[in-house]
């Protein structure tokens, strides 16, 4: 196995919860109305630092979808699925996409722009 390269995403960022991995930007974000076995989820256009499993064919509640799990590249804790292909032409947006579960992520403040907070108010 060789070495893994991760990929380091500018400014405010969506990380893996158990690792702080980087994984998606803000601006990748399609949906948040998204829903998974453990509650809330996120449809993603694009995510980095991911491995993607074996596809299967899986029932969902929009329908039947060939999907793959995806694992953070870096400690491999399932992070969410990839839609590989939608059986119903309602559902073919999703295709490509990745859902990345709202409980297995967090969000990071962009600590590029200086964030003053009086402790001491009048």
């Amino acid at each position: 196995m060789g070495r893994i390269f991760v990929v380091e995403l500018e400014g405010r960022s969506y990380r893996c919860k158990f690792c702080g991995t980087h994984l998606a930007l803000p601006d990748q974000l399609v949906s948040k109305s998204f829903r998974c076995r453990r509650g809330k989820a996120y449809l993603f256009n694009n995510v980095v630092n991911i491995t993607v499993g074996v596809l299967e064919e899986r029932m969902m509640l929009s329908g039947m979808h060939t999907v793959a799990d995806i694992f953070c590249c870096c400690c491999g804790g399932i992070i969410g699925w990839k839609y590989e292909a939608a059986h119903e032409m309602s559902q073919k947006y999703k295709e490509g996409k990745f859902v990345l579960e709202r409980g297995r992520i967090v969000g990071e403040m962009d600590f590029s722009t200086e964030l003053f907070i009086d402790t001491h108010p009048e």
